[in-house]
């Protein structure tokens, strides 16, 4: 996996010459590990074909604003997205987003994103220098917007000047500039974090198990939000095929019992422990040495019940607010909030992350979620449908300000 693994960048395509570029720029994006969600505009499919990003990306393209009506298409990509970048950029989108018009998919949902915003100028040189043209570029910059280029050379037509398109390795090092400089402080820096994910896996004979759907995608993302903010963190990953995040520390588990030693033998180090494992609540009571045949009929499998790990910690505080801070999980389907807080009071923890797993865009084996996060103090912080990179931060936002200085 590149750099980018873990990136998603929403890649807006207009409508210029330059267009055919964004082809080379999305397979750089891929190539270095992103998930890419290319967005053409009306223009943009004049010069470049959706069959050609779709096939680079593996992802759908997207150009009306008037599809997926119900998943709210514009806010939903505008959410998931850590950095937009918009190869080539004409001078009529730059206009409009300088302007704040939302007339098309993706002005609209530029709109809705809260990322770091790339653009790659690309028009003909007397445009550029166009006083309009100036100042809508100056309104974009003072917004933080990364504006590169345009570069000077052989323009459509045969003219030469400024209004060149950055190349596309050109724009890849602005967008890794672009979530350099968006990363959060090192505000974790000399604390020590240990995160549990994924989903245990309960034997019944060597063959078969009892398990979850859980990907581990959400405690991975949390690792890494973790190692970026300066902490050392370790990672107890219970059947999750995740690549390590850069600085973290991993310890592989199978079984909720195998997870439970794991997080014992780290947890006096600890300054925060995050359990967002899905750990089995039963596992069976004895396991058959070898595989059970379908010839000796429907076996019974006894259940015995399985250590509550989050609660074996929050009884060994005196309370709340003693170290290590603890953080659960709460994957629900039914009432999930007020299953929180029950959940929050019985286990001891300092805070709950409480997702509805039922959802089609949150929970098990997605990209982005949803969650609210529930604090021993009554506090209670909602985090609307992003990136699970982004829901990462804002729950480690939480546990920055519970451990105070």
């Amino acid at each position: 996996m590149g750099d980018l693994a873990g990136v998603r960048v929403l890649l807006g395509v207009t409508g210029g010459i330059a267009a055919y570029k964004a082809a080379l720029v999305a397979r750089l994006l891929v190539h270095a590990g992103a998930t890419v969600d290319p967005v053409l505009t009306r223009g943009a499919e004049r010069f470049i074909g959706a069959a050609t990003l779709e096939g680079l990306t593996g992802r759908r393209v997207r150009s009306d604003v008037w599809e997926d009506i119900p998943g709210e298409s514009h806010v939903a990509l505008g959410r998931a997205a850590d950095v937009a970048l918009i190869y080539p950029a004409t001078a009529h989108t730059i206009a409009k987003l300088a302007g704040g018009l939302a007339d098309d998919l993706l002005t609209t949902t530029l709109l809705a994103a809260t990322c770091p915003l790339v653009v790659a100028p690309a028009m003909h040189t007397e445009m550029w220098q166009h006083a309009a043209t100036a100042a809508n570029v100056a309104t974009l910059t003072g917004r933080g917007v990364h504006v590169i280029g345009p570069a000077s050379g052989i323009l459509m037509g045969g003219d030469v000047g400024a209004g060149r398109v950055v190349e596309p390795e050109d724009a890849i090092a602005a967008v890794r500039a672009a979530l350099a400089s968006a990363a959060p402080d090192r505000d974790l820096q000399g604390r020590t974090v240990v995160v549990t994910a994924g989903g245990t896996r309960e034997p019944i004979d060597p063959v078969r198990y009892l398990g979850n759907r859980s990907t581990g995608k959400m405690g991975f993302a949390i690792a890494d939000a973790a190692a970026r903010r300066g902490a050392s963190v370790h990672l107890v990953a219970a059947n999750a095929g995740l690549p390590t995040p850069d600085g973290v520390t991993r310890h592989d588990v199978t079984t909720a019992l195998e997870l439970r030693d794991a997080v014992l033998g780290l947890v006096d180090r600890a300054d925060v422990v995050v359990k967002a494992a899905a750990v089995a609540d039963f596992r069976p009571a004895t396991v058959a040495a070898s595989k059970l045949k379908k010839a000796d009929g429907v076996p019974v499998v006894e259940l015995t019940r399985n250590p509550d790990v989050l609660a074996e910690l929050g009884a060994a505080r005196s309370g709340p607010g003693e170290r290590p801070l603890l953080v659960g999980f709460a994957a629900e389907t039914d009432d999930p909030e007020q299953r929180g807080w029950d959940k929050l009071k019985r286990k001891g923890a300092d805070l709950l992350v409480v997702n509805d797993v039922s959802r089609s865009d949150a929970g098990f084996a997605t990209d982005t979620n949803h969650v609210v996060i529930l604090g021993a103090d009554g506090s209670r912080v909602e985090v609307a449908l992003a990136a699970k990179r982004e829901v990462a931060d804002r729950i480690l936002d939480r546990v920055v300000a519970g451990l105070g200085d």
